[in-house]
């Protein structure tokens, strides 16, 4: 029965490997200590291997869980290079007028589009404050020369 257990939890190993969303890992960690168990105490009963199973997985996700989505929200909520320049300063490149649709700014290196918060011209190498990106435009507010 102790290869029974151990070919569970490869089959849900090769399920977790096709979904990779943490489910399965749980109970395939739980069968192979089933395994180990049963490999241990041969004449333990079917009814109390199931039993000590279940009581086994439900103490992995319990215990484990949590700190796993805690750590896979971290991994997947890194800024990207777009976060990054949402409330930094830019240059003007090309002078910024709605109306005509034209207009572009400098920053981090890199040439975009960009338009004015209020609608106003902004004249080339003046500075801006980047606040916010409409698809691949900035909206950018000009930045008071006193500050």
């Amino acid at each position: 029965m102790m290869w029974v257990w151990f070919g569970i939890a490869v089959g849900l190993i090769i399920l977790e490997c096709a979904t990779v969303e943490l489910v399965a890992i749980w109970f395939a960690l739980a069968a192979l200590v089933m395994g180990v168990i049963v490999g241990f105490a041969s004449g333990l009963e079917l009814i109390w291997q199931i039993f000590i199973f279940v009581a086994i997985s439900v103490v992995f996700v319990v215990a484990t869980r949590p700190l796993v989505k805690k750590l896979m929200q971290k991994r997947k909520g890194t800024d990207t290079n777009l976060e990054l320049i949402i409330g930094h300063k830019a240059i003007v490149t090309e002078k910024i007028q709605n109306d005509l649709s034209v207009g572009a700014v400098k920053i981090n290196g890199l040439v975009w589009n960009a338009r004015s918060v209020d609608g106003s011209v902004v004249e080339k190498d003046e500075f801006v404050f980047v606040k916010e990106i409409q698809g691949n435009k900035l909206i950018v507010e000009k930045i008071n020369p006193q500050e």
